[in-house]
C-alpha cells in the first residue's frame, strides 16, 4: 500500500530558502571573477560545510571545533545574501571580495576534513573510578584461608576468667575509750531531745570521724 504524498511546509519553505541562498552565492562567485562550473560550486561548498558541522553539532554535542567551522559557513552564506541585496556594486567588485572567494576553497577544504577525521567522542563512554584497595585496620588480623582438602582445626574456648573474691574488709577500727564516752553522751542527749536512738549517718556527722569508724562505736553503744 502506497502512502499519499503531502506537500510539508517546512520541507517546501527550506527548498525555496535553499534556492535563493544557492543562487545568491553563485551569483556573488560569478561577481568575483568565478565563472563557469566554479561559480556553480562555490554554493555547494558552503552549504555542504554548513551542514556537516551542524551535523557534527547533533550527532556527536557541542565542541569547539563543529561551532567554529559552523559559524563561518553561516558567516559566509548570510554574508552572500546581505551583499547581494545591493550594499557591493558586483559590476565593480572590491579586492576583499575577490580575496575572500579565491581563498574559500582551501578553508572548506580543511574544515570539512578536520570535521570529518578529528575523533567523535563516544556518548556511553564513562569513566569509572579506580577501585581503592581498602586495607585492614589495626585491629583486624587476617586469618589465612584454609587449605584445599584439608578440615579447619576447631577455636578453642577461651574459658573467661573467674570472678575475684570480694575484698576482705578487715578489721574494724579500734576506738579510744573517751571517744566513745563521748559518743555516748551524744546519743544519750539526741534520745532526749527527739524520743528515739540517734543513727549511724547523724553520730558520724556529730563527731565529724569516717564511717567505719561511726560503725564501731554505734556497735559499742548498743
Amino acid at each position: 500500500m502506497t502512502r499519499p504524498i503531502r506537500p510539508d511546509a517546512v520541507l517546501v519553505q527550506a527548498v525555496i530558502a535553499g534556492a535563493l541562498s544557492f543562487a545568491h552565492l553563485h551569483d556573488l562567485a560569478a561577481a568575483a571573477g568565478q565563472d563557469g562550473w566554479k561559480a556553480w560550486a562555490y554554493p555547494i561548498s558552503v552549504d555542504l560545510l554548513l551542514v556537516a558541522a551542524w551535523r557534527r553539532l547533533r550527532s556527536d554535542g557541542p565542541s569547539r571545533l563543529s561551532w567554529c567551522w559552523f559559524l563561518i559557513a553561516l558567516v559566509a552564506s548570510l554574508g552572500a545574501n546581505v551583499a547581494t541585496a545591493g550594499f557591493l556594486d558586483l559590476q565593480h567588485p572590491p579586492a576583499w571580495l575577490r580575496f575572500g572567494v579565491a581563498g574559500w576553497p582551501a578553508l572548506a577544504f580543511l574544515g570539512g576534513t578536520l570535521l570529518a577525521h578529528s575523533p567523535n567522542r563516544p556518548a556511553d563512554r564513562t569513566q569509572t573510578p579506580p577501585a581503592v584497595p581498602v586495607s585492614p585496620g589495626p585491629d583486624i588480623e587476617r586469618v589465612p584461608a584454609p587449605a584445599a582438602g584439608r578440615e579447619s582445626a576447631p577455636l578453642a574456648v577461651v574459658d573467661e576468667p573467674a570472678a575475684l573474691p570480694a575484698a576482705d574488709p578487715g578489721p574494724a577500727p579500734q576506738v579510744p575509750a573517751a571517744l566513745v564516752a563521748h559518743a555516748r553522751k551524744v546519743a544519750d542527749d539526741h534520745r532526749a531531745r527527739t524520743g528515739a536512738r540517734i543513727d549511724t549517718d547523724t553520730l558520724r556527722s556529730r563527731l565529724g570521724v569516717p564511717a567505719p569508724m561511726a560503725d564501731a562505736i554505734a556497735a559499742q553503744l548498743t
